[in-house]
């Protein structure tokens, strides 16, 4: 008899689905360029103050939410690869979705923290480039134009057909719990806290990290 488990908490599935906007909003107003490149620094403080909030989420947030719940050895990565997953690997993220997990976050803070730092030399330039040298501008720009977009764009890639795969092989929706939050799974598992309290308590948090990125974009203004 199957069992209806709340996997993904509200906080955890609005960060996912903002990031996400964001994410391509900031990539089509990059290419844009011009005028447009307003918005494209506006997404880039979105995704920041995004991010700050998922850390602090995966420290605070539901039980499947939460870093502890799908941080994995190596161990346990290789006996998934080998068919010897364990039964909470089906509920949140596996091992191999933990890895795309961590490998996103990582690069788009690579991204975002670059991105700070850049300078387009006609326009615009970062918030925080009046406190470094011209050479740390310089790499700055270089990597956030011609290696970080690409290596984005990558794991985005690798991310989705990740999703189709388990979708069409191997018949698990990944997707609708990330809409509504629940997931039907063969064996009992703990749900995440997903109560009225802890979704105030989100909207607080977020509201801190905002105010954060807006203090740090204000250093440069």
């Amino acid at each position: 008899m199957s069992s209806t488990v709340r996997v993904w908490d509200l906080p955890t599935r609005i960060f996912h689905w903002a990031l996400v906007a964001c994410v391509v909003a900031s990539a089509i107003t990059g290419y844009i360029g011009g005028t447009v490149m307003v918005w494209h620094f506006r997404c880039g403080y979105a995704v920041f103050s995004l991010l700050l909030f998922r850390i602090l989420w995966g420290l605070v947030g539901g039980r499947w939410s939460r870093f502890a719940s799908f941080i994995y050895s190596p161990a346990s990565l290789v006996n998934y690869l080998r068919g010897r997953g364990r039964p909470e690997h089906s509920v949140g993220h596996n091992p191999l979705g933990a890895g795309s997990v961590f490998a996103l976050l990582g690069f788009l803070g690579a991204q975002v923290a670059t991105g700070l730092l850049s300078d387009d030399e006609i326009a615009f330039a970062g918030p925080l480039t009046p406190f470094v040298s011209n050479a740390t501008v310089s790499q700055a720009t270089s990597y956030h134009k011609q290696i970080g977009q690409w290596v984005l764009i990558a794991l985005v890639v690798l991310h989705v057909l990740a999703i189709l795969f388990y979708l069409w092989k191997k018949k698990d929706n990944l997707i609708k719990p990330m809409i509504l939050g629940d997931k039907q799974l063969a064996a009992p598992q703990p749900s995440s806290r997903d109560d009225a309290l802890s979704r105030i308590g989100a909207v607080v948090l977020f509201g801190l990290c905002a105010a954060l990125v807006a203090w740090l974009v204000a250093l440069g203004g």
